[in-house]
């Protein structure tokens, strides 16, 4: 197992979407191995492939004393809202109120290709979302109110990571759908 570099927001492969896993082999538990360690390093409740610039559907997870993580995921979202505080690993120091669902079931496998069921709320259900827009080429500040987001960027360019150089638009994808 090794620490890895985490990527920071500008960075393409952090707003392209991810490959699907084929292969669970050797490499892939290697990877979620390295992303496990560099996760819990950084202090992060969550950390996706792309952010050590693996463009796979891998992430792994931390909160509340529970390690894990998830391949391939599909998540259900309840209807259920919750609104508070959301940072990244790639956005580091800054955090904003961001709407997530309250509850998630998350499937997937896991890196031997187990089929895996997680089930979480509120802080487990903020990560599981959060991890899989990492996957989809989404960072948590596409899912911002119009206002915040504005508050964000401006932090996130005064901020002492942020360099000119850094490439930072708007998200390509269609985000915010229904957590408005």
């Amino acid at each position: 197992m090794s620490v890895q570099d985490i990527r920071l927001m500008g960075d393409p492969v952090l707003t392209t979407p991810a490959l699907e896993v084929v292969n669970f082999d050797k490499e892939l538990r290697q990877l979620v191995a390295d992303l496990t360690e560099t996760m819990q390093e950084a202090g992060g409740a969550g950390l996706a492939a792309p952010q050590i610039g693996v463009s796979l559907r891998v992430f792994t997870y931390d909160v509340d004393g529970v390690v894990g993580h998830l391949i391939n995921p599909n998540l259900d979202l309840s209807e259920e809202l919750q609104y508070g505080l959301e940072g990244c690993l790639s956005i580091p120091d800054l955090a904003f109120d961001c709407v997530r669902a309250m509850n998630v079931v998350a499937k997937g496998f896991n890196m031997f290709g187990e089929p895996v069921v997680i089930e979480g709320s509120e802080l487990m259900a903020r990560a599981l979302q959060h991890e899989t827009d990492h996957l989809d080429g989404v960072l948590f500040v596409d899912r911002l109110n119009p206002d915040t987001r504005k508050e964000a960027m401006k932090a996130i360019r005064e901020s002492d990571w942020f360099t000119p150089e850094m490439q930072i638009k708007e998200s390509p994808h269609s985000i915010i759908k229904g957590f408005m």
